[in-house]
């Protein structure tokens, strides 16, 4: 993942620069606290690794334009639902485009690893890729955060804006649809001579 730059915050306006100071600070911590969750959960919804990095800066480019409108404490949310759109609209652009990419690199190099376990790796961040594909999306957003990205039902319920019992059962039936297909792939890469 590379870094963001606050440089697209502005310059400040002729009042001074003591009208600026808490937003940018809030802005900085936005951007600090986050980017990481912000770039995964773009990864995971679908946007090519070669775009991540330009669309994590989209979403945070909307949200510091965005930052009087955000109330304290819901940076999160917020971030949330314009990283869902934005995906959507990638997603969709790409399909349009009919534009595959051959490799994918979803995490940055670790250089403690082997190549033959960053071979492993980068094969198993291909496969997870390829079952979050095959998700409806309402199933790939709710699995994302529930599963990778660790949150609770009613933390994915607030930031999706849906009651606690559909993000049960969208949860349900994207762990019953990864599961099979998990079991496909294993089943495929087995019967391989």
């Amino acid at each position: 993942m590379g870094h963001l730059s606050l440089a697209f915050i502005g310059s400040p306006p002729e009042a001074g620069l003591a009208s600026l100071e808490k937003p940018e600070a809030r802005a900085r911590a936005m951007v600090n606290d986050h980017f990481d969750f912000v770039w995964r959960l773009l990864r995971r919804l679908g946007v090519p690794a070669a775009d991540v990095d330009d669309a994590a800066q989209q979403v945070f480019i909307v949200g510091t334009r965005r930052l009087g409108d955000i109330p304290p404490g819901s940076e999160r949310t917020f971030l949330y639902g314009t990283a869902l759109r934005l995906a959507s609209t990638l997603r969709r652009n790409s399909r349009r485009r009919d534009r595959f990419l051959s490799s994918v690199q979803a995490e940055p190099q670790a250089s403690a690893r082997t190549p033959h376990e960053e071979l492993e790796r980068r094969q198993a961040l291909d496969v997870l890729d390829a079952l979050l594909h095959t998700l409806e999306d309402e199933q790939r957003e709710v699995f994302v955060l529930c599963e990778i990205e660790e949150l609770t039902a009613p933390q994915v319920a607030a930031i999706v804006g849906i009651p606690v019992g559909t993000v049960a059962s969208r949860l349900r039936r994207a762990r019953q649809c990864f599961a099979n297909e998990l079991k496909r792939v294993k089943t495929q890469g087995t019967e391989q001579p």
